[in-house]
């Protein structure tokens, strides 16, 4: 297998035209070696053009790309090294399993043996030899996608590329294409490049994430450190589901003590909460500075009481998930967040509750630049 590189690889849609659009911007990453690599954002963040310009779809604008020592620029994509899944399958609907998985073995003139035999074998890995002989009108969506799967194995690719193959897919049948392909990453220690918009199948499914907004890349990094230590507020709002909670407001300083005081509004007096842990020294980092406090909805608590650690709030919608709970709430001010809390309680519409956050595991962002503020 290989590593794939990229070098301020760019995309610009009618370069030099008044409609000209730059899709990807001057991007630099490297995956490497036997990587599950996941490319996750919005619509229209440069995940599946950048995709396609490393499987040789997409004209390259500007940077390069190499796969293994190899720059690719300008080479063929059938000369790559590369096999890709597509969202709609692309099977040819008069042809059996066996011949659409053969395809691109017989294009190629490999020998019948060796075409039987990979065939052969990418079907018992994917649980499809017994319909080898079978039409794909005759299969589920599950099958057709296992067999755009197998259809990438047989050419022993040295990168395979999925964009988005799981999107036409019902949501139980997601989960457990899902798992199968992370399970043929580890049978076929391959090097994996995969697209998504999903959040959840990004976290689940990749050894690292490459998060991408506006053609730019925001962080890339392994699942739980991008989930438990975003770099701004992009990533943080993003990843995780329901998403991190924001707050605007400012740091302020009173008696030796460090508070967040949200940012007042005509609708009612705004919550100040007091500092503790790493968000104190987060806080003397960004002074006076307009700031932007980030709570996830699992690390807000109800509080028995309020406190100078706590806020108050009333409870817009509450939705009973079994073990646990969405509260929908209002902080005085009017702002609307979320909060994910134990059922241990019953919870009514309109009730005025105290809430304690973890803040082991808030963050500070500046609200100029959306990014995090460390201490010291």
């Amino acid at each position: 297998m290989a590593t794939v590189t990229l070098s301020k690889l760019d995309k610009t849609y009618s370069p030099g035209k008044k409609d000209s659009f730059r899709a990807v911007k001057g991007i630099d990453l490297e995956i490497r070696d036997k990587e599950f690599m996941v490319f996750v954002g919005p619509s229209g963040c440069g995940k599946s053009t950048t995709l396609r310009m490393i499987a040789g779809l997409e004209e390259i604008t500007g940077g390069t790309l190499k796969i293994g020592e190899q720059i690719m620029n300008d080479v063929e994509p059938k000369n790559r090294g590369i096999a890709m899944v597509f969202q709609n399958y692309a099977l040819y609907p008069h042809m059996t399993l066996f011949d659409n998985m053969a395809f691109g073995l017989k294009l190629n003139k490999t020998p019948r043996e060796e075409i039987k035999k990979r065939v052969d074998e990418a079907a018992e890995i994917l649980g499809l030899t017994s319909m080898l002989d079978r039409k794909p009108k005759a299969l589920s969506g599950g099958q057709r996608q296992r067999v755009a799967v197998g259809r990438a194995i047989v050419r022993k690719p040295e990168v395979f590329l999925f964009d988005e193959p799981l999107s036409n897919l019902d949501a139980k049948m997601r989960v457990q294409m899902r798992t199968e392909i992370s399970r043929l990453h580890a049978r076929l220690d391959a090097t994996m490049i995969y697209v998504t918009h999903d959040q959840v199948e990004a976290m689940t499914m990749g050894d690292r994430i490459c998060v991408m907004k506006d053609g730019n890349i925001m962080q890339v990094d392994e699942p739980l450190k991008l989930y438990n230590d975003p770099q701004n507020m992009f990533v943080a709002g993003f990843i995780g589901s329901p998403p991190m909670n924001f707050f605007p407001g400012s740091c302020v300083e009173d008696g030796g003590s460090h508070y967040f005081a949200e940012a007042p509004s005509e609708d009612g007096e705004a919550f100040t909460l007091k500092f503790t842990g790493h968000m104190v020294s987060a806080a003397k980092k960004q002074g006076t500075q307009p700031a932007v406090f980030g709570v996830r909805p699992e690390d807000i608590e109800v509080s028995g009481e309020k406190s100078e650690s706590s806020i108050t709030a009333i409870i817009d919608v509450a939705e009973p998930m079994g073990a646990e709970t969405y509260l929908y709430l209002n902080t005085p001010t009017g702002r609307a967040f979320i909060a994910k809390v134990q059922a241990e309680h019953a919870f009514a519409i309109g009730q005025t509750v105290h809430l304690k956050f973890n803040q082991e595991r808030t963050a500070l962002f500046d609200q100029a630049s959306e990014n995090v503020v460390k201490g010291a």
